[in-house]
């Protein structure tokens, strides 16, 4: 006996895979990056940190991009003098006090940052040393701390970029300000990577992290982190107290130095 069987019904297309892409990645030039730690802990042995910066380029155009990374750390004042020749002897001039200098400043790019943009789109955002704003009250006015007349860098005039690569070059001397114009490396296509190296005397306080992207010199593109440097343990707790009870703090000290020198002193006449 046979039976009649359906007839089997046609075959189904396959259905259509459909990639989801990000619209920024194939409508716009972006840039994207991450720092592989965003917390630097410092203790008692710290002896500087290496933190590295990576990212991707998203480029759909076909002109190329170049990437800058600057990293600045919390603003500190920064108080200068100058040795002067007077009559044969060597005297300090009166002080100049910078207000708000960086106390941590890297920048770190595929290129020297002249082949990569010019003068004035450089200054414009403060992209670079030789462009690193440094904060400065607008008002011309003296101030006194500690009995001693200081003199701050609106009063400058003419001498006040003398002034200000005297704070470069010190900052550089104690490798809190560094420049590499090699320094961002691309890994892959689009994949880029930078270090940031954190000397011992690195500040503590908030760093920020500005990663560029410029094309035929203007900036297309910009991503902002943010990188904490903070004390712990018992350093933590020291530094604490100091800024909150300083008066407290000095009396503790000038106790506790009296009573090792007396420890010391009973120590040496047993003997």
């Amino acid at each position: 006996m046979f039976q009649v069987l359906p007839p089997e019904p046609p075959p189904q297309a396959a259905p259509e895979i459909i990639i989801e892409r990000s619209a920024a990645t194939t409508e716009e030039v972006r840039v994207a990056a991450a720092l592989t730690d965003a917390r630097v802990d410092v203790d008692s042995g710290f002896k500087g940190a290496s933190i590295v910066l990576y990212g991707a380029v998203f480029n759909p155009s076909a002109t190329p991009a170049d990437v800058v990374v600057v990293v600045r750390g919390p603003d500190a004042p920064v108080r200068l003098v100058k040795k002067t020749r007077n009559m044969g002897v060597w005297l300090n001039s009166r002080p100049v006090l910078f207000e708000g200098a960086p106390g941590f400043y890297m920048t770190a790019s595929t290129r020297p940052l002249s082949d990569i943009a010019d003068f004035g789109q450089l200054r414009r955002l403060g992209v670079g040393v030789d462009h690193l704003r440094i904060d400065a009250p607008e008002e011309a006015r003296t101030v006194t701390r500690y009995g001693v007349r200081d003199v701050v860098i609106s009063r400058l005039g003419e001498d006040y970029l003398d002034w200000r690569r005297a704070v470069i070059r010190l900052k550089e001397a104690a490798a809190l300000y560094d420049t590499d114009p090699k320094g961002v490396q691309f890994v892959d296509r689009g994949l880029f990577r930078a270090e940031v190296k954190l000397p011992a005397v690195a500040p503590t306080g908030k760093y920020y992290a500005e990663v560029w992207l410029f094309q035929e010199g203007a900036a297309v593109s910009v991503s902002n982190l943010t990188l904490t440097v903070e004390k712990v343990g018992l350093e933590r707790d020291i530094y604490e107290f100091a800024h909150r009870r300083p008066w407290s703090y000095g009396v503790l000290c000038v106790l506790l130095a009296a009573l090792t020198g007396y420890a010391a002193s009973r120590v040496f006449r047993s003997r």
